[in-house]
């Protein structure tokens, strides 16, 4: 390894490189196509230099899916009621597609990963917090099976966008402003506010 490229390793910048490296390979041709050599080229480090952070393929996935549930948990915590975490889980899907692609594929991670399973705790936490937002009729008699109907609907909606499935029914609607007209169908808050104080 060079002496720039020892610098960049002993400073931490690698880790980063090479997962920018691999998201910007998944946008473009899937996880499948990751390899931690061409990474490594791409990084402009030695083949071997990757594996000190992630040790094989499956552990650099496995970052990736631990830093997207990390921002997905983010995204979540910010919205105000189920609606608008809905509303922000498209947003994430459509910012985030690497990650997304990665983070519900467990066959790709290291399942017992703490990294992994503290992020995709807080992400599971800020769900159902949205959840526990609706009128009891309107969540059953089962809050975690109301939690997985609206994560099926906005996980749908998102996978369908991103696949390009969506694009005759969008016919050039904003993603997230058909997104909340479907959501009020069906997400029903046990309050509603107005920015201006006026009728909801």
């Amino acid at each position: 390894m060079s002496r720039e490229h020892g610098r960049a390793y002993h400073h931490g910048d690698l880790r980063r490189a090479v997962l920018a490296a691999a998201l910007d390979v998944i946008a473009a041709e899937g996880p499948a196509a990751l390899s931690l050599r061409d990474l490594a080229r791409r990084a402009g480090v030695s083949h071997a230099a990757p594996g000190h952070h992630f040790k094989d393929r499956t552990g650099l996935l496995t970052a990736v899916a631990a830093e997207g549930y990390n921002l997905f948990a983010d995204a979540l915590t910010d919205a105000p009621d189920l609606r608008e975490r809905g509303v922000a889980y498209v947003r994430f899907a459509a910012a985030h597609p690497a990650h997304f692609q990665v983070m519900f594929q467990p066959d790709l991670h290291r399942a017992d990963d703490p990294d992994l399973l503290a992020a995709r705790a807080r992400a599971t936490r800020a769900l159902r917090a949205g959840v526990a937002g609706l009128r009891p009729d309107s969540r059953g008699e089962d809050d975690r099976l109301a939690g997985v109907a609206a994560w099926s609907l906005a996980h749908g909606f998102a996978t369908l966008l991103l696949s390009g499935n969506l694009a005759d029914a969008m016919e050039g609607r904003d993603p997230e402003a058909a997104f909340r007209t479907i959501g009020a169908l069906i997400y029903a808050p046990e309050k509603t506010t107005t920015v201006d104080g006026g009728a909801p």
